[in-house]
């Protein structure tokens, strides 16, 4: 086999394979060997025909068909190999030639992963931060432990600021087409909290139950569902309750009723450890991440676009997924955010290359430092997994090997991470 290479750029390479007889004759005889079973020839069971009655009794273009399947994939693979290419995504393949079983010629167009020059990760130092609790959060927790073993007392008066209603209510957009997520049935809302949309809880002052109003509010630019952001929604809220909360007192009763602890110095000291795990955890995690940015930054990788293509264009069928359980499809999503499809996709691509690039140097880090995921630790992880997901489908979902690769793809970053964070902090 002969292999012409042309470097059209850092990640794009074009290769011309030749193959002659000696390296055809045996893909053909492998070819021949996947009709034996299928042709029928007269004196001989299925399977035991020699090559060269089998090729007189098969079809010559199914012939000629599979074997240029087998030798593209086996001679592709081997020029790989040969020139130590790291593909990125599927090659265009141009046959220039094929004179059956004794020539061919073909040309393949693909995005590689080119040289990866890593940063002197060992020596890139970072600070940790450790995670503070005050007073006022601990008080927080509290006034919300309060809040749920509150008893709730129905009045027949108008609701003021404290009081808790359950109401029904639906929003429709400016073109009056209901607003996908602006919908909720006997949803509890304490008025004063501001948890709800901005100007929202102030329409319901003063309502009774078995009031209904209606009232036009519009969505903070940073709310969570993105096709929401900034947009009037005109609601129609009907009032089902108006509940009086009589919260409890705080003392060593309230404090063993919200938690497995006798007093209320207990509590709150069970509560800052919570907190306090909980906000060094989230610590730990901008730490990793800052840790990982500051060597991809310093570190060189062409990323091939074929590669971020596909993360994005995987990205956005999860998307719609997401879209279709919210009864909105993706055109309506597209309109409501007032962009294109191409623009959507090209301003995901920023955030989508740093994260493939992040995952290039991780796997290159990984391969340095000789980090491997052994059978053990998958099937532990994946056993934790299940024990967290009870639904069936779900636990079907990770015996599949294609999820597996994942969960060990995941566990393998992990494992590359802490050793990053080992070195920065030693």
């Amino acid at each position: 086999m002969q292999i012409s290479r042309t470097d059209k750029s850092p990640s794009e390479v074009s290769l011309l394979i030749r193959a002659d007889a000696a390296d055809l004759t045996p893909i053909k005889n492998h070819t021949l060997g996947y009709f034996a079973s299928k042709v029928k020839v007269p004196g001989f069971r299925e399977g035991t025909a020699p090559a060269a009655l089998v090729e007189k009794h098969v079809d010559q273009r199914a012939l000629a068909d599979e074997f240029i399947e087998h030798a593209l994939n086996r001679l592709y693979t081997q020029a790989v190999d040969q020139q130590k290419l790291r593909p990125a995504g599927k090659p265009e393949v141009t046959i220039k030639k094929f004179v059956p079983f004794t020539d061919l010629e073909f040309e393949v167009e693909l995005q590689i992963i080119g040289p990866i020059k890593l940063a002197d990760y060992k020596k890139i130092k970072l600070a940790r931060k450790s995670a503070d609790v005050t007073v006022a959060e601990v008080n927080s927790v509290i006034k919300s432990l309060q809040q749920r073993l509150a008893r709730r007392k129905p009045v027949d008066r108008p609701a003021k600021a404290g009081d808790e209603l359950l109401i029904d209510f639906d929003g429709k957009d400016k073109a009056g087409k209901p607003a996908a997520g602006a919908e909720g049935k006997d949803y509890p809302i304490l008025l004063g909290n501001s948890t709800f949309i901005p100007g929202f809880e102030d329409n319901l002052i003063a309502s009774k139950a078995g009031d209904e109003k209606q009232f036009t509010v519009k969505f903070p630019n940073d709310y969570g569902v993105p096709d929401l952001r900034g947009q009037p929604v005109t609601f129609k809220v009907q009032i089902t309750k108006v509940n009086e909360v009589i919260e409890p007192k705080i003392d060593d009763a309230f404090a063993a009723k919200a938690g497995p602890v006798k007093t209320v110095a207990e509590l709150k000291a069970d509560i800052k450890k919570q907190l306090k795990a909980e906000k060094q955890n989230s610590a730990d995690r901008q730490y990793e991440n800052e840790l990982v940015k500051k060597i991809v930054d310093k570190s060189g990788v062409e990323v091939p676009p074929g590669l971020v293509d596909e993360q994005i264009m995987q990205a956005e069928e999860n998307e719609k997924r997401d879209l279709v359980t919210r009864g909105q499809s993706w055109q309506e999503h597209l309109k409501a955010e007032s962009i294109t499809e191409q623009q959507h996709r090209e301003r995901q691509r920023p955030d989508t290359e740093f994260r493939v690039k992040a995952s290039l140097i991780l796997s290159e880090i990984a391969e340095r430092e000789d980090i491997t995921i052994t059978p053990e630790e998958l099937e532990i992880r994946i056993q934790i997994l299940k024990g967290q997901y009870q639904d069936p489908q779900m636990q079907a979902e990770l015996d599949k090997p294609e999820n597996q690769r994942g969960i060990a793809a995941q566990l393998m970053t992990e494992k590359t991470v802490a050793k990053l964070v080992e070195y920065a902090g030693s």
